[in-house]
Formats: C-alpha cells, structure tokens, sequence
C-alpha cells in the first residue's frame, strides 16, 4: 500500500469516526428521552401557574442546535412547557433574578441563580419546583446544557 492510500484510508476513518461520534451524541438524549407529557397533562398543570412566559427562537445565543420554542408556566411548585427544546444532553432548568439570553450573561450571574431540575423531554416537559425555592424571587426561566456549557433559552416571567 503507497503512503497517498494510506493517508487516505486514516483521514477518511478518522472522519467517519467523527461523524459517528457527534450523531450518537446528538441521537443518544433522543433515544434515551422519558415520555414527553402529553399536551392535557402539561395544560391541566399550568392551569394553575402564578406566572407565564414565552420561550422564543430568536434569543441572541440561540441558534440552530440550541432552541427553545413555546409557553412556560411557572407554579410554586412546578414549571411547565408546553413546546419544544432542541434535542441535547444534560438540560438543567434554571431560574435566574435578571434576563439572560446569552452564555456570557449566564456565567456571569450563575452565582445567583437556582437549579430548579433536570429537563430530560424535548417536547413539552414538566420539571418540579424544590419547596426550598420562592419562585417570585426570580424574573426568568432558563434551559441550559449542563455538559457543554450551552445556553438554550430563556424568558422572562416577571
């Protein structure tokens, strides 16, 4: 075998290794997804939500891989969407006491934010509020990817 097919045979190995790696990384939180709850579930929860917001696609830090889409409703004791998140791993539910739409802003006010749970649907969820937690002492709900540091979307309740 010449050097050249050599050469060859590893790049294209090594770029179908890669392409395998970022699809199962992409397909495995598909896969693995719990059972979404369905449209009645999540609306006879938010019946009773103190809050409302939206999230929206065009946040300044989400893009075609990171979004969100559709109502939140947000109770004492739990917070609801009725929509869609781009599929990822490790989603983490987040309240935060100012506005955040960019991975900049995240950090810079992670300190004083609360881990409200783990988003483990895509299409709508329902995500327990820890009793621990006062829900008014917060403006915004955020999703945000735990393993690789994304940020996914936000909106402002109040």
């Amino acid at each position: 075998m010449t050097l050249k097919a050599s050469i060859t045979l590893t790049v294209t190995h090594l770029a179908a290794a890669a392409f395998g790696v970022a699809l199962g990384l992409y397909l495995l939180p598909i896969l693995t997804a719990p059972t979404a709850p369905t449209e009645i579930e999540v609306t006879d929860r938010s019946s009773n939500a103190e809050y409302s917001a939206v999230f929206s696609k065009d946040l300044q830090d989400s893009d075609l891989l990171h979004w969100g889409e559709g109502e939140v409703s947000i109770a004492p004791d739990f917070i609801t969407l009725m929509g869609e998140l781009a599929p990822g791993p490790d989603y983490k539910l987040y309240l935060s006491p100012e506005f955040v739409e960019t991975e900049a802003d995240f950090e810079r006010l992670k300190a004083q934010m609360v881990v409200v749970g783990d988003v483990k649907t895509f299409e709508n969820f329902v995500v327990d509020v820890p009793a621990q937690i006062d829900i008014s002492g917060y403006n915004t709900v955020i999703v945000w990817c735990e393993s690789f540091g994304q940020f996914i979307t936000s909106a402002q309740y109040q």
